[in-house]
């Protein structure tokens, strides 16, 4: 019989409803009955004992919240009644790294099939990337990829454009707005595109951006950072670079970024200035030369066997709900550790999500100065926000509120899941990249496209995504592989999720057996053997984070 209801801590004294419940329904968990004083909606928490004002709530086996009235047994928490509260947390000498390293047996000597690079990483896609160094230069990009994309073959199925063919059609024999809107359009199966030119290459990136110019100096050295993570990404075969000349993000930067990720670059690498060369129509002829020669380059690459140690996941959530934390964050969180104890690598991020869980992480992180520089990040990010009225409190969003996340500290409780629980090796500010094996924390926003896109660039070449909501996000040149918290959500939008971690609320599956299956899983994409929803859609993504509050 399916459960009802679930304590996620023992410590809690809040209960999760896992269906909707009703007023006057009487519950039980672990031999203790519940009264319900209202209906309960499926996500939502009730309390589990009576609470008085500024008495606090306990979630995940942490503080996420006060009371602000009286809160009768069985009574429903909401944001009427619930404000935002967390822990403080300080930096201790001794450090919390023991932990039982999941069994990988099963795992144990397999690989995933991929593109390996002169400085020893390992690619799980092949991309050429075309990439502006000022928003200036997007138009020029929109020109390569009308010229470059369609013959080439990496053009999107046509069954759309049939569509639109259709209501054209009805539109010259004389149809009405009324019967146009009532037609019934023929949706045909995906229409393959022409046959790639160059099968090996999975496809050319155009990473337009509205950056390089008019912020601060800093904007224009990260966004240099950021461009020279994806140019050095392991899942990038080489790039056009289009500069106009003038900007503060000037090529100098770029290469001294690209010089600090890979010391001895050997990826063909072009770039054009616009203002060196003149004549736009000179610009765009040598920059289609270019990128076929590159392309050409790039199609003499094979996917070859590589031990899963090569995998970098980034771990990401967005459109979380009430069920995020007790589901897929978990679940990922345990294909984290997985890819740990085999010597891979996993990335966390959304500093402001994770609020309240502070001092587990800090004291999880190998050495004292690993533990300051996460201090240090998330003190001075909070500070940020607080300083132009905002504030770490302030990051749920309608949606995360209205299915069961009414704190930041309940919905960073439940996010940090998705680190697993192995010792944090490593903390980087943005947009530095991953160079140890292990757990890394990256500074970046909750926001969900600006953290995928700073995770990639930090060497991530499979992200985990997991929604409770539904979201498209993808990334350019790396896989975002969705996972639905609920089976009702992935029955719905099955055409933009990928993977089912509802079995685990509804009782099928426990956390640990998802999470090998999600690892199989990967390992499949990784390989090239499925193509995700993201990918299939051309969902590519991509905004550079600029350095101001953006939660």
């Amino acid at each position: 019989m399916k459960k009802k209801v679930l304590k996620v801590h023992e410590d809690d004294n809040v209960v999760v409803a896992l269906t909707n419940l009703s007023k006057n329904e009487t519950v039980s968990l672990n031999g203790q009955e519940f009264t319900l004083q209202e209906d309960i909606t499926a996500k939502h928490k009730f309390v589990a004992e009576d609470l008085q004002a500024g008495d606090s709530i306990i979630m995940y086996g942490v503080l996420v919240g006060k009371a602000q009235s009286p809160i009768k047994k069985g009574g429903l928490i909401s944001t009427a009644n619930v404000k935002h509260a967390a822990n403080d947390f300080e930096i201790r000498a001794q450090r919390n790294t023991e932990w039982k390293k999941p069994d990988v047996t099963k795992f144990t000597g397999r690989t995933f099939m991929g593109y390996h690079r002169p400085n020893g990483e390992v690619g799980t896609a092949n991309y050429w990337l075309v990439i502006p160094m000022v928003f200036c230069e997007n138009r020029n990009l929109d020109v390569l990829q009308e010229s470059l994309v369609r013959d080439l073959g990496y053009g999107r199925n046509r069954k759309y454009r049939y569509q639109a063919q259709q209501l054209i059609q009805l539109y010259q024999t004389g149809k009405s707005v009324e019967e146009i809107l009532k037609a019934d359009l023929q949706a045909e199966a995906d229409l393959e595109e022409s046959k790639r030119l160059f099968p090996n290459v999975d496809g050319i990136k155009f990473l337009t951006h509205e950056g390089g110019c008019g912020g601060t100096r800093q904007d224009a050295q990260a966004l240099c950072g950021l461009l020279a993570g994806y140019i050095t990404h392991p899942n990038c075969a080489g790039a056009t670079v289009l500069s106009l000349g003038c900007q503060n993000a000037q090529v100098s930067i770029l290469e001294e970024e690209i010089k600090k990720r890979d010391a001895n670059f050997s990826k063909p690498l072009y770039i054009l200035e616009q203002q060196k060369i003149g004549m736009e129509s000179d610009l765009l002829a040598a920059a289609i030369k270019h990128t076929f020669a590159g392309l050409i380059i790039a199609n003499q690459s094979r996917r070859e066997p590589a031990p899963l140690s090569k995998l970098c996941i980034g771990l990401e959530c967005g459109g979380s709900d009430g069920f995020s934390g007790i589901s897929a964050n978990p679940a990922i969180g345990y294909t984290s550790d997985l890819l740990v104890g085999l010597g891979g690598s996993v990335i966390l991020s959304e500093f402001p999500e994770l609020c309240g869980v502070e001092q587990e992480l800090s004291d999880r992180c190998v050495q004292v100065d690993v533990a300051k520089r996460f201090s240090h990040l998330m003190k001075t990010y909070n500070a940020r926000a607080v300083a132009v009225g905002s504030g770490f409190d302030m990051n749920p969003s309608p949606g995360n509120i209205k299915d069961g996340l009414i704190t930041d500290a309940i919905k960073s409780a439940g996010a940090a899941k998705k680190g697993g629980t192995s010792p944090v090796t490593d903390v980087l500010d943005y947009p530095e990249k991953v160079n140890k094996p292990g757990l890394n924390l990256l500074c970046t926003p909750g926001n969900d496209v600006e953290s995928t896109t700073a995770e990639v660039a930090s060497g991530a070449n499979v992200v985990l995504f997991t929604t409770g909501l539904g979201t498209p996000t993808g990334n350019p040149i790396a896989p975002v592989i969705k996972l639905a918290s609920n089976t009702a959500l992935y029955n719905k939008m099955r055409d933009i999720i990928d993977i089912n971690t509802g079995t685990i609320i509804e009782g099928e599956e426990t956390i640990e057996q998802a999470g090998e299956r999600i690892l199989d899983y990967v390992i499949k994409v990784a390989s090239g053997e499925l193509q995700i929803s993201a990918v299939r859609h051309g969902q590519d993504d991509f905004i550079p984070w600029k350095r101001g509050v953006s939660l």
